[in-house]
């Protein structure tokens, strides 16, 4: 018997199929024409991300309504970087179910694990404010790291905040960034790409180490699986507490045309079982 409360995300959190979790694709706008995140294949030269309308999540809402679904909880990428949220509470008004949606505060798997605490909430038979309270828990307790190969991408995009000041400077210099309060923000200023990628490696263990227990570690990347792999492998053996599984992810054009190719992340999240 499927759950009573339905899980809603957006394409960002770059997850596999999960059982009671229903994804809306954000969208990227190629030459004038937008298509959704999941079918795009192009060039990301040029490329700009539009958020789902509220009209789509509405219809999904009352799809899952439809097949039953007696509430949603809908989460999703950071509302300082995507208008999809706000898209997501307008639709929430006029459904026939509750629905709460939630500001992940983050992007890619710092959404995704919010997102799996959610589903195996309502996988119990949670009600709603319990299958929220986990998707907020495991939000708050997850961090993020990432180091890109060039500034160009989070410039052009005018996602890079507090990073700002170093485009132009710094053009021989492998920032170093993370997630603070939904936003992306310059964490540190490294010399070289195997600098920073040690530095993130050493980053993700303090993180980990912090939680005093196993953890769970998603290794992003953008075009660089093997930089990636390579990654998680050390980090399985390095975290104190354990690593109760290594996910590597490639994420899409949403978050890819903001970052560009080369990207590599970090997300550690304490495990929940």
């Amino acid at each position: 018997m499927p759950p009573s409360v339905a899980v809603v995300t957006d394409s960002t959190a770059y997850l596999p199929a999960v059982p009671g979790v229903t994804v809306v694709p954000v969208q990227v706008v190629d030459r004038g024409i937008p298509r959704d995140e999941d079918t795009f294949t192009g060039d990301l030269a040029g490329v700009t991300t539009s958020r789902p309308s509220p009209s789509r999540f509405a219809a999904c809402y009352d799809a899952l309504a439809a097949a039953g679904a007696t509430g949603v909880v809908s989460i999703h990428l950071s509302g300082e970087l995507s208008g999809t949220v706000d898209s997501a509470m307008a639709a929430a008004e006029g459904v026939s179910v509750p629905v709460e949606v939630i500001d992940s505060r983050s992007i890619a798997m710092g959404l995704g694990y919010p997102v799996l605490a959610a589903a195996r909430s309502a996988a119990s038979g949670a009600a709603v404010p319990a299958v929220a309270a986990a998707a907020r828990r495991v939000a708050a307790a997850t961090r993020t790291f990432f180091y890109v190969d060039t500034l160009e991408y989070l410039r052009r995009s005018g996602r890079i905040g507090a990073a700002a000041s170093l485009f132009g400077s710094a053009l021989m210099i492998k920032p170093l960034l993370h997630i603070v309060d939904g936003r992306i923000s310059l964490l540190e200023k490294v010399r070289t790409s195997a600098r920073a990628i040690a530095r993130l490696e050493d980053l993700a263990v303090e993180a980990a180490a912090a939680y005093s227990g196993v953890v769970e570690v998603a290794v992003q990347h953008m075009g660089a699986r093997g930089r990636a792999e390579m990654l998680g492998e050390r980090l399985s053996k390095r975290a104190p507490g354990g690593v109760a599984e290594v996910r590597v992810v490639e994420v899409g054009a949403v978050i890819g045309a903001h970052v560009g190719p080369g990207m590599l992340g970090v997300t550690v999240t304490p495990y929940e079982g």
